[in-house]
C-alpha cells in the first residue's frame, strides 16, 4: 500500500487500459460468437436433436413393426400347429375307418369263401349220395337178382325194387 501510494502499480493488479480493452475485446469476442458460432451451434444442435428424435421414431416404428410380425407370424403358426392336429386327427379316424372297412370286407370275403364251400360240400355230398345210391341200388339189384333169381330181369320191375330198397335205407338213416 505504501507503493501504491507512490503512484506505482501493483504488481497483481493490471492497467486500467488493459481492463477496459480486455473488456472491448471480450464482448467483441461474445458479439461475433453471437451472431456466427451460435447460430451455427443451434443450427446443428436443433439438426442433431431432430436426427434422434427421427431415429427414436423410426426405432419405435420398426419395434410396432416386428411386434406385429411376431404376433402375424405367432398366428400362423398356431394355424399351421391346429391345421396339423386336424389332419393328423383326420388321418386316424380316415386309417380306422380303412381298418373297419378291410375288416368288413375281409369277414365278407370270408363268408363267401365259407358259403363257397358248404355248396361245395353240399354238392359234391349229394354227388357222392347219387353215386352211391347208384351203386348200393345196383349191387342191392344183382344181390336180389341171386337171391331171388331171375324175376329181377325186368327193368321195371328192377327200378322198383331198387327204390323201394333205397327208400328204406333212407328211413333207417333217418332214425
Amino acid at each position: 500500500m505504501i507503493l501504491a501510494a507512490e503512484g506505482e502499480l501493483h504488481p497483481i493488479w493490471p492497467h486500467t487500459v488493459e481492463i477496459i480493452v480486455g473488456l472491448i475485446a471480450f464482448a467483441l469476442l461474445l458479439w461475433v460468437l453471437a451472431k456466427a458460432g451460435l447460430p451455427t451451434l443451434n443450427k446443428s444442435y436443433a439438426a442433431k436433436t431432430e436426427s434422434i428424435r427421427t431415429g427414436l421414431a423410426r426405432a419405435e416404428e420398426a419395434e410396432a413393426e416386428a411386434e406385429e410380425l411376431k404376433k402375424s407370424a405367432q398366428s400362423r403358426l398356431d394355424g399351421v400347429r391346429d391345421e396339423t392336429a386336424r389332419i393328423r386327427d383326420d388321418a386316424r379316424a380316415e386309417a380306422q375307418q380303412i381298418k373297419a372297412e378291410l375288416r368288413t370286407e375281409a369277414e365278407e370275403e370270408a363268408a363267401r369263401i365259407r358259403a363257397q364251400a358248404d355248396q361245395q360240400a353240399t354238392a359234391q355230398r349229394e354227388a357222392a349220395q347219387r353215386s352211391l345210391r347208384g351203386e348200393i341200388g345196383g349191387l342191392s339189384a344183382d344181390l336180389a337178382e341171386r337171391l331171388l333169381g331171375a324175376e329181377l330181369a325186368d327193368p321195371a320191375r328192377r327200378s322198383a325194387t331198387v327204390d323201394s330198397f333205397l327208400a328204406d335205407l333212407d328211413g333207417m338213416g333217418a332214425r
